[in-house]
């Protein structure tokens, strides 16, 4: 069944994402009490990172944390989601990038698929990027550069990882930064990008903290490849499988994928 909580996308919201592989959705995406709860929970989260370990690398935390999958799974998101690839739904991950006040780390310039290349069969990857804290250019909020979500993969060069989250970044020639588009939200909004846009964010040196969730979503038409040495579980989300992937069972710690997040 359908939420109750109003989802305002038009259909010229669906093509302008289909165009230029992002869309800023300037409403609350969960009411306001499911909202701060899943805030709350990311509070608590952080209070008990290990020692040295960056706020920015909390990667697939749903794996340790399955209480994530009330937010991940929840018919708010899912409506949403649907809007833009149909009613067969994967959760393909998620990752909290909590950048600190001051010395947040930048995210280079990158297409999220570059990470995932030989992993799918079809880069056709939805991340939902909910601000839980206010995103703004302040303190880093992130930046995409249009429409180059219809190239193909661009050629990337090593950079420093102690100011960086990746430790690589595409080459400047590849791409036209000037043309990048700063997406500014409030606490709650959120914002979508296709997994072959080229998008980063600057370092945090302000004084607020800037702290997005992302979740990720791809139609079940998309073919998961497993690596062995890299355990990974994705989940059906809503709908049917399409492509005869094998899923994971949500609400459950993930054993083998733990080690893989809050990585140092």
């Amino acid at each position: 069944m359908p939420s109750s909580h109003p989802i305002h996308v038009s259909d010229a919201d669906v093509q302008f994402w289909e165009d230029e592989g992002y869309f800023v959705y300037q409403h609350p995406l969960f009411p306001q009490a499911k909202f701060e709860e899943l805030a709350a929970y990311f509070e608590q989260m952080l209070a008990d990172l290990p020692p040295g370990a960056r706020p920015e690398a909390m990667d697939v935390p749903h794996f340790a944390h399955p209480k994530l999958f009330d937010w991940l799974l929840a018919d708010e998101v899912l409506d949403f989601v649907e809007r833009f690839v149909g009613p067969d739904i994967a959760l393909w991950s998620s990752h909290f990038i909590c950048k600190p006040a001051g010395d947040g780390k930048a995210v280079p310039w990158h297409e999220d698929s570059a990470y995932w290349s030989g992993r799918l069969d079809e880069q056709n990857v939805l991340t939902v990027w909910l601000a839980v804290d206010a995103s703004t250019t302040e303190n880093g909020c992130m930046r995409v550069v249009p429409r180059t979500h219809h190239y193909g993969f661009s050629e990337y060069e090593p950079v420093d990882r102690e100011t960086n989250v990746f430790g690589t970044r595409i080459k400047p020639d590849q791409f036209d930064e000037g043309s990048a588009v700063d997406l500014e939200l409030r606490r709650g909004e959120c914002h979508i990008h296709h997994a072959k846009l080229i998008h980063a964010s600057n370092a945090n040196t302000s004084a607020k903290r800037r702290c997005g969730y992302t979740m990720r979503y791809m139609p079940t038409s998309v073919k998961l490849f497993p690596r062995d040495n890299f355990p990974h579980a994705i989940y059906l989300a809503r709908g049917r499988d399409i492509a005869g992937n094998q899923y994971g069972e949500p609400f459950q710690v993930f054993e083998p994928g733990v080690r893989a997040i809050y990585r140092r």
